[in-house]
């Protein structure tokens, strides 16, 4: 596995920090998934598309603020 260069992770990071983050509140939840639907329109089900991985991300975080703060997704589930 190839070494992390912190110099670019931190350049990578600072340009997607604003997009890409743990959601705390309905708002910033709300963004995350009208992101996803954007991700979801753009990527489809090409898993070869370079913002495949950013979408199961994305998916990620929506998934465990939703088991945090929505229960009652859980109970349909």
């Amino acid at each position: 596995m190839p070494s992390l260069n912190l110099d670019q992770t931190i350049r990578a990071w600072s340009s997607i920090a604003e997009t890409v983050f743990v959601p705390h509140t309905e708002q910033e939840y709300e963004h995350l998934v009208e992101l996803l639907d954007s991700l979801i329109d753009q990527v489809g089900e090409d898993e070869t598309h370079p913002l495949a991985s950013m979408m199961d991300v994305i998916g990620v975080l929506i998934e465990n603020y939703e088991a945090e703060h929505i229960p009652e997704l859980e109970e349909i589930a």
